[in-house]
């Protein structure tokens, strides 16, 4: 009877340590379940391409800036950081197209964009002063063209003013705010 109580003692202790053990497995196993959940947790959206973003005109913003509004048309979400690139174009011929000098203004931050999601810039050129026949403050030559080339993500976009206008600008720079 002395081996039957040793043993059963014995199974107790033993049977205490497998429960211990067990249960000890579990949960490290749920310690580690919010990990594995949160590696299969949406990654960041990739950066938009030229193809994914389309844009559709420059709206009218005051007589000397435009406000110009990009789409993710893609089948995926995208992010978008930073400014534009700009150009003024059709004056003739694509030889006598003219980059300008963008400059930044405001700070840059990365937009999220779900499809059908948009993000904006607004550009503002120096102003041509006078009627008709305008001049510059400077003393140059003002610029007119009837449409502009919009550069985001790595493609251009060709658009012409919402109010079938064209763009009249002294110099050879665009204040651009970063897209939001």
């Amino acid at each position: 009877m002395k081996g039957t109580r040793r043993s059963g003692a014995a199974k107790a202790p033993l049977a205490l340590l497998a429960t211990s053990l067990l249960t000890a497995g579990l949960l490290a196993g749920t310690g580690t379940a919010p990990a594995a959940a949160s590696a299969g947790a949406r990654a960041p959206a990739a950066a938009c391409t030229g193809a994914q973003l389309t844009a559709d005109s420059a709206q009218r913003v005051g007589s000397n800036g435009v406000r110009v509004t990009v789409t993710n048309t893609g089948s995926k979400p995208c992010t978008l950081k930073g400014f534009p690139t700009v150009g003024l174009a059709g004056l003739g011929s694509p030889g006598s197209n003219k980059g300008l000098s963008v400059v930044r203004q405001g700070q840059a931050r990365t937009v999220q964009l779900p499809v059908g999601g948009t993000a904006t810039t607004q550009l503002t050129f120096t102003p041509v002063l006078g009627e008709a026949d305008g001049y510059c403050a400077s003393g140059g030559k003002p610029m007119v063209a009837p449409t502009i080339v919009v550069g985001v993500a790595g493609s251009g976009t060709q658009l012409a003013p919402d109010d079938g206008g064209d763009f009249a600008l002294c110099g050879s720079s665009v204040r651009a705010t970063a897209f939001r």
